[in-house]
């Protein structure tokens, strides 16, 4: 009797834990097998052992889930809990969070990462308050825009051309509203098909992004000019995050913050990589005159303005970012 008792227990114990676990389902367009995957997995397999397997998670990579405005859909309904997805798409709850977006606003890295270390905190704050528990800023790096017809050296060869923009990003769209450019969005995950039928000709993006989503093998033409910045969030819902049990939370918080700040520093060793793989494989590299590059700044220059009039960016958010890099180029030379 006794035995059955201490086995009738330990049943009841092992079912108690597996009904009282939390799985957290996080979706993204990082191909299954990529760095990203792996260190992400790795994340999982140490949260479940480091929370006795109280908290779980299960991920659903290369997009089977849907592009990032999909992702954000099922996690609202709750058939997901979070995604790791670029931050542009979560500017529908906290617009500041493009603030790194703005085109050729950044000169090197070292740049980008003074301005980081000071507002990357704001970014997630705001992203907090917004909804979302987010666990990491990883950096997606520099974008530079390729082309699959010709090379695009001046704004006037790039009205020439059809150009993509993400589909629901609103900064990118204001942005090439400063070029007369009358542009196609199309989600992430619709960009080679829209390459490969011409629908589009012309995209902006990281040399990561152009080998991993295979975009590479559709251009030409490399502008070798760093346009704009572009990063990633891992984020999970806060509520869903909340169900976690309040033990397990900052180790769910600390084993995710540290593989996402690693997965940062690996992107800007892959792209850079990534930038020789485009230029070895026979992508042109075409450097603007020093005129054209007088055009596009005075282009450039003149959105954040818009961007603040049509409620995209905070004026706010906009001096603090001025502010820090005339503090970094100050002290810079």
């Amino acid at each position: 009797m006794k035995t059955k008792l201490i086995a009738m227990l330990f049943f009841m114990l092992l079912t108690n834990s597996a009904a009282d676990a939390v799985t957290l389902k996080i979706a993204t367009l990082s191909p299954d097998g990529s760095m990203w995957m792996q260190k992400m997995r790795e994340g999982a397999k140490e949260v479940a052992e480091k929370t006795a397997n109280r908290v779980e998670i299960k991920y659903y990579p290369g997009g089977v889930m849907g592009d990032d405005k999909a992702v954000l859909r099922k996690i609202r309904i709750g058939q997901l809990q979070g995604g790791a997805v670029v931050a542009g798409s979560l500017s529908q709850f906290f617009p500041d969070v493009q603030i790194y977006c703005l085109p050729m606003k950044f000169q090197s890295f070292e740049e980008i990462d003074a301005v980081r270390e000071q507002m990357d905190p704001l970014i997630i704050s705001g992203l907090e308050k917004a909804g979302f528990i987010i666990f990491g800023i990883a950096e997606g790096g520099f974008a530079y825009i390729m082309s699959a017809n010709v090379p695009i050296r001046t704004v006037s060869d790039l009205r020439k051309n059809k150009v993509w923009i993400p589909d629901n990003d609103g900064v990118a769209l204001e942005a090439v509203k400063v070029f007369e450019i009358t542009p196609i969005p199309l989600s992430i995950a619709d960009v080679r098909a829209g390459l490969q039928t011409g629908l589009i000709n012309t995209v902006t993006t990281p040399p990561i992004g152009a080998v991993a989503l295979q975009w590479h093998t559709q251009v030409k033409y490399l502008t070798d000019i760093p346009f704009l910045y572009i990063y990633a969030v891992l984020t999970v819902d806060k509520k869903a995050f909340e169900t976690i049990p309040p033990g397990d939370r900052n180790t769910v918080r600390e084993i995710l913050g540290r593989v996402f700040r690693e997965i940062d520093r690996q992107n800007r060793e892959d792209n850079i990589k990534a930038l020789e793989t485009l230029r070895n494989q026979g992508i042109e590299f075409v450097k603007p005159s020093q005129d054209a590059m007088k055009e596009w700044h005075e282009k450039t220059g003149s959105l954040p303005k818009v961007l603040v009039e049509t409620g995209r960016l905070s004026q706010e958010m906009i001096n603090i970012l001025e502010k820090n890099i005339e503090t970094y180029r100050s002290g810079s030379k």
